[in-house]
């Protein structure tokens, strides 16, 4: 071979590997809704993905405190002042939920009234709940704790006491900080006896219910931001933030009556000693505020918790819809924490209602490590559906050696076998099958035959109301839909709703079920996209006016993160949902 065909196969390899390069670093980024993770190529499938929006509740759930652990989000939060509810749900969107009065104050007591931002902690092996309260008088609010009598944070609780610092000052929002093997109490308390300002105070603990040394001022609301809409001016809303071996608090300044309300942070110094004051920096600037231009209105009071893969943290926090709702109307939003190349901590919102967010990672899977054994048989309960129904399963397996199968039970009545083909060593291979749903909340059982092995299972649904709606259509409450409403479009035609986050465990056919309401008297049809390209056009019948049909189509998708768009939206139809199975 001559030097210059050798010159020429030395560029060309070098080309492709660089090209190849290129698609690994950069990605494809399908779409534009809000936190777009853009995975060119997927090495671990880490669940179907799929989009939600905010508020993540419909009530109204001020002071939000959420924790994520062994396969559920768990949220507790100010319930009018009067008890503590905790609510339990597969994902953080908390629509369809398990929710529970775990605890009652008694009557005439000094914490029998006014019971403020209760935080859920699972701390050294125990669940929790630190909340503020007082006999109806407000200068009396003191730190009390909960303490979980199994290890079910919707059962019952023993009622342990005062926190006790012991200068017995107005005190809330406390929690316990882990740092380096070392507990501390952080809240939120007057110098004096006097509502002059809401200062930040923490102190050790030699136990998750016991103050053992003086509390020590952190900080005070000296910022401009943070004196808005005082005097009193306001630092409170403490929680604990960690990453890459570094530790922040955020905490909320303004007055939370006001629209004004914001989320601050405090830094703690690389191997800095969290007692000492000096060795804290306050940010000048908030992390989150208002935004007039969205409508979103007095962001703060959050919490912090964990995407279910463990690779991302998460924000969890409430604020309103209008500018002069003050204490009214808040409710929890969520959206995934960011960090810049310094290792602080990034907040792109808050963001408007009508934003699709992507889903913490993992979210929607129910490994079989968190499903109840018993007699061989893997059962996951909670699994919610707003109507009776069929859902979508997937299966992730292993059986290798040789084929096997599995048995599905579901509400305890026996739905029928699934064949699981021969999986490679280490590899997971993937099923997917339709079973009937009840309204309400399901369990799902799973026999399986010797020699298999389930990994987990998940429900491979995108609600239309969750993905981005623009030119033209939009998203309205729907008591006949799957979830918590519908997408319709304008009089125009030209509706067009966007499923950015459409994840698959490996490229192939797959069969997409549409469900579509045609309010109109003649057919319609709507414009199917997939990653860019133009890729069927279906048509829908007329038909009952809150009835959704199923209309049924086969596409080619890639592995991992796929983008289908739908157009022509128009104000006669209605989308419900996608559901999507292997061909």
């Amino acid at each position: 071979m001559n030097q210059k065909r050798i010159s020429l196969l030395a560029a060309l390899v070098a080309a492709i590997v660089i090209l190849v390069l290129l698609w690994i670093v950069l990605g494809r980024d399908h779409g534009n809704s809000a936190d777009q993770r853009g995975d060119a190529i997927m090495t671990t499938y880490s669940g179907h993905g799929g989009t939600f929006k905010n508020p993540i509740v419909d009530m109204d759930t001020p002071d939000p405190s959420v924790v994520y652990k062994d396969g559920f989000y768990y949220m507790t939060f100010t319930h009018n002042g009067a008890d503590i509810m905790v609510m339990k749900s597969r994902t953080i969107d908390f629509r369809h939920v398990k929710r529970k009065v775990v605890w009652y104050p008694p009557f005439g007591t000094m914490y029998s009234a006014n019971l403020w931002a209760p935080e859920l902690q699972y701390i050294q092996g125990k669940w929790y709940i630190y909340f503020a309260a007082d006999d109806g008088n407000n200068e009396n609010h003191r730190m009390y704790v909960l303490e979980a009598v199994s290890d079910d944070p919707l059962g019952e609780y023993e009622f342990r006491g005062k926190v006790d610092d012991g200068s017995d000052k107005w005190a809330i929002d406390g929690l316990v900080m882990e740092h380096e093997e070392q507990l501390y109490f952080v809240w939120s308390g007057w110098e004096g006896d006097v509502n002059i300002s809401q200062n930040t105070y923490i102190a050790p603990m030699s136990d998750p219910l016991t103050i053992s040394g003086p509390r020590v001022l952190l900080s005070e609301p000296l910022y401009e931001w943070e004196r808005a809409g005082g005097p009193p001016y306001i630092q409170e809303g403490q929680a604990i933030l960690k990453h890459n071996g570094r530790l922040f608090i955020a905490y909320s300044g303004a007055g939370s009556w006001t629209p004004f309300y914001s989320i601050g942070l405090l830094a703690l110094q690389e191997g800095g000693n969290p007692l000492e004051p000096e060795h804290w920096s306050k940010v000048e600037q908030p992390l989150m505020k208002m935004n007039e231009e969205i409508d979103v209105f007095g962001p703060g009071h959050n919490s912090f918790t964990t995407s279910p893969d463990g690779t991302e943290t998460w924000i969890v926090y409430h604020a309103t819809s209008g500018i002069h709702d003050g204490w009214n109307n808040r409710k929890a939003r969520a959206e995934r924490v960011a960090w810049d190349d310094q290792g602080m901590p990034i907040l792109n919102g808050p963001l408007a209602i009508e934003t699709a967010i992507a889903v913490p990672a993992g979210e929607g899977i129910y490994y079989a490590k968190h499903a109840k054994v018993a007699d061989g048989e893997l059962l996951f309960e909670l699994i919610p559906s707003r109507h009776a129904t069929e859902m979508p399963i997937l299966l992730h397996y292993r059986s290798e050696g040789s084929d096997s199968s599995a048995v599905l039970f579901v509400n305890e009545e026996e739905w029928g076998g699934v064949e699981l083909a021969e999986t490679a060593h280490q590899d997971i291979g993937y099923v997917w099958v339709i079973v009937p749903f009840n309204e309400g909340m399901n369990t799902i059982k799973v026999q399986l035959e010797e020699g298999a092995a389930l990994e987990a299972i998940e429900i491979t649904r995108y609600e239309a109301e969750n993905a981005q709606a623009g030119k033209g259509a939009y998203a309205e409450s729907n008591p006949f839909a799957s979830g918590w409403g519908a997408v319709l479009g304008d009089s125009t035609d030209e509706g067009e709703l966007q499923f950015s986050n459409f994840v698959v465990p490996e490229a192939g056919e797959y069969e997409l079920r549409i469900a579509a309401s045609n309010r109109g008297d003649a057919e319609q049809q709507l414009q199917i996209s997939i990653n860019g390209k133009k890729a069927k056009v279906i048509t829908i019948e007329p038909g009952e006016r809150q009835h959704f049909n199923t209309i049924l189509l086969s596409v080619k998708l890639d592995k991992g993160i796929n983008e289908i768009v739908i157009k022509n939206l128009s104000s006669a139809i209605a989308l419900d949902y996608i559901d999507i199975l292997k061909s």
